[in-house]
């Protein structure tokens, strides 16, 4: 183990300020006291969770608006028809207002069938499996194997609808970025960042949620080589972070991740390297 590169890494996740958590989708899970409302909201912030941080917030905002103060509850009485009304004209890059009424409509089956997310997550998930991959994917497929008619009409989800983009399975060598995010949010112990809702599942389970910051640091941290940000990557790089932390690799995620997202690594070439708290130990200060 690289004691010095713990240490930074520590140091780096005692620093995680409520300005970064600002900037995060996470954030709109902490406007809502209720761990029922939380878990609810934390799949659709998550969902939405790729492309510009600003039109993910501003996105995720109207979306919030209009659910309102309790976010079970107003999922709870979805009516897909009055969905498709109220989020008209909803975008945000390839997923329009169908994929979202979908999404809503998928999480109240989820609800009517186990009464919680996390429920419905572990009836596929075996406790005694190694991995979380088995349970991530049962998950994915059980959603799209869903009733989809009152949002699409008959005939299934339709080809030309991105709502599929929401759940990838690691099987398909997707990240699942968005989902492991997810799963991130609800397991870890709750930290001022984590919400520590779910208790079925172990920290030391998940699979860190690689986007390009995390791909791109990664590598730089020597984690891994893989030249995509896929399956495999994630697995590398959550394995390097276990030698640092068996029991819970992914504490490191929000503060390496937000090296991008808050602190400029990867859009200011070498003035944002110069302040960077992983300066001495990050090959990546050579190459810009």
């Amino acid at each position: 183990m690289n004691r010095s590169l713990k240490t930074i890494l520590d140091n780096l996740y005692e620093a995680r300020s409520q300005a970064h958590l600002n900037n995060d989708p996470l954030s709109f899970c902490h406007r809502y006291q209720d761990p029922k409302d939380q878990e609810v909201a934390g799949l659709i912030a998550a969902s939405f969770a790729y492309g510009n941080v600003k039109i993910i917030l501003r996105n995720l905002e109207r979306i919030f608006s209009a659910i309102g103060p309790e976010p079970r509850r107003f999922v709870e009485r979805f009516e897909p028809r009055s969905g498709l009304a109220l989020f008209s004209g909803f975008k945000h890059r390839f997923n329009d207002s169908r994929d979202l009424c979908a999404l809503l409509l998928a999480v109240r089956q989820m609800l009517t069938e186990a009464d919680t997310i996390e429920s419905f997550f572990l009836k596929g998930f075996a406790p005694d499996t190694a991995g979380i991959a088995q349970g991530m994917e049962a998950f994915a497929a059980r959603i799209l194997a869903m009733d989809y008619a009152p949002v699409f009409g008959t005939g299934g989800i339709p080809k030309d609808s991105y709502f599929p983009f929401f759940f990838p399975s690691p099987a398909g060598g997707s990240a699942c970025k968005r989902l492991c995010m997810y799963l991130r949010w609800m397991v870890r112990p709750a930290d001022g960042i984590d919400l520590g809702i779910w208790q079925g599942l172990s920290p030391a389970q998940l699979i860190i949620p690689v986007d390009a910051h995390i791909h791109r640091i990664g590598r730089y941290l020597g984690f891994t080589q893989r030249r995509q940000a896929d399956w495999k990557a994630a697995q590398e790089i959550t394995a390097a972070l276990a030698l640092l932390d068996p029991q819970d690799p992914v504490k490191y995620d929000f503060s390496i991740c937000h090296l991008g997202i808050s602190e400029g690594c990867g859009k200011s070439g070498r003035n944002a390297c110069l302040s960077c708290d992983i300066a001495g130990i990050c090959s990546g200060i050579t190459k810009n």
